[in-house]
């Protein structure tokens, strides 16, 4: 999903740019009521781990390869606006350290990325958390359901501004038709990564996830029965 140098024109990509930057002055504002002494750390190793899983690519056929994205599983694990500082943190030292997504794309991948994955993702999941079992098991199949959907969705985001603004000789029907069928495999892995590491972290402490803070008990989360005690009560 990184987009290089060079695929999009500059008015395409300093639209990105400006919609990625309103994004995060936006996000700046929002992380005030998510973040305190308890949920910063948190934040900090999500991006950590979110910043070294993409570096591991699993094949999904035809040659291609696809990597965990991270928005919903951020989103869910720290908030939708701290999740979207992290990303832009996570792409912003890619591209300036490893050269994986070019700095004229930064503000298109940090649109995709970390705008309309968190977005869609994060929507799903609180959507489904509505009318789902507010139990583990229905806040992980919301977290998959989510990140699952927001891959394609990007995907396609990226087919609308390849579309307005390609610089590469590709006819749009080729692009949109690789993008869409290779990243519903891709979602596939994001969606099994993100139901894991979220149900490990349910399994031990699940006071420390963002997206579950309405639903029951920790005990409930966690898997666990409820003590003795607050069965009687």
């Amino acid at each position: 999903m990184h987009v290089p140098d060079g695929f999009l024109d500059a008015p395409t990509s300093l639209a990105t740019g400006a919609a990625a930057a309103g994004a995060v002055a936006l996000a700046l504002r929002g992380a005030r009521r998510e973040l305190d002494e308890r949920t910063a750390p948190m934040a900090g190793l999500t991006a950590a781990f979110v910043f070294a899983v993409q570096m591991v690519n699993f094949p999904v056929g035809a040659g291609t390869s696809g990597h965990l994205m991270g928005g919903v599983l951020t989103a869910v694990l720290v908030g939708p606006w701290t999740a979207v500082l992290c990303m832009t943190v996570v792409l912003l030292v890619q591209a300036l350290l490893f050269a994986d997504g070019g700095l004229t794309a930064l503000g298109t991948n940090v649109t995709l990325l970390g705008v309309v994955a968190i977005v869609v993702g994060y929507g799903v999941f609180r959507l489904l958390s509505a009318v789902l079992p507010r139990t583990r098991g229905g806040v992980l199949t919301a977290a998959g359901v989510g990140a699952f959907l927001s891959v394609p969705v990007a995907a396609l985001v990226f087919v609308l501004l390849f579309a307005l603004g390609a610089i590469a000789d590709v006819p749009l029907g080729t692009v949109a038709a690789a993008m869409v069928g290779v990243h519903v495999l891709i979602g596939l892995g994001e969606a099994a990564i993100t139901v894991a590491v979220l149900g490990a972290v349910l399994a031990v402490r699940p006071d420390l996830v963002h997206g579950a803070a309405r639903l029951r008990r920790p005990a409930d989360l966690a898997g666990r029965p409820a003590p003795a005690e607050a069965v009687t009560r």
